[in-house]
């Protein structure tokens, strides 16, 4: 199963908001984790120092209730009734082994991490990915990291409501709230900040 039939499989089962990579918007954004995803988050942070890491994971599984073998489409349903459906590429060499019946699980995990580097520290920006697939004779399945890191720059403070706003490498910004035990002064101003994102993706099919 290549990258691009798992994220077709990832996009099927849970809602697209979870896949999305944030758009520019002048503020960060608030939005609550899908209700139809499992969802769970935690946040690590070293007291008064900059930046942190914030880890996301939402989970969603589905039964596969209908195949077109001329086509290879699979279809889907969720536990709530709804139905999706995705076409499963030649590149699925485990295709054969799907069966009316099996499960279908998708788990999307988010790792943003930010930090300010130290004096002569220095970050470059860069674009990784990694794949592993299910071996052949098995029921498909793969898992996908991508890596993204760049540096942004903060552009403007707000000291009375302890906001940042970061530009981004694509001219972008972003304002955001600053943890209460974090020093902010307008001396912020000019001060880089880098952002490692990575997104992994793991789909599975297992019997019921």
């Amino acid at each position: 199963m290549k990258s691009t039939t798992a994220k077709f499989i990832a996009l099927a089962l849970l809602p697209a908001t979870v896949l999305a990579l944030t758009s520019c918007s002048s503020t960060a954004p608030q939005a609550e984790p899908p209700a139809t995803a499992a969802a769970s988050k935690t946040v690590a942070f070293e007291p008064g120092v900059p930046g942190g890491v914030m880890v996301e994971k939402f989970k969603e599984s589905a039964t596969v209730t209908a195949i077109d073998p001329a086509t290879r489409k699979v279809t889907l349903v969720k536990s709530d009734g709804t139905q999706a459906s995705f076409i499963a590429g030649p590149e699925v060499a485990n295709f054969a082994q799907i069966a009316v019946g099996d499960q279908v699980k998708a788990t999307v995990t988010d790792r943003v991490s930010l930090f300010v580097p130290k004096p002569g520290e220095s970050a470059a920006d860069l674009a990784v990915g990694a794949l592993a697939l299910a071996p052949l004779g098995e029921k498909p399945g793969g898992e996908l990291a991508d890596t993204v890191q760049y540096t942004a720059k903060v552009t403007d403070v707000s000291l009375w409501h302890h906001t940042a706003t970061l530009q981004l490498p694509d001219g972008c910004t972003v304002t955001f709230k600053v943890r209460p035990d974090v020093t902010l002064t307008k001396d912020t101003v000019g001060t880089e900040v880098v952002v490692r994102s990575t997104q992994a993706v793991a789909v599975s099919v297992e019997k019921p």
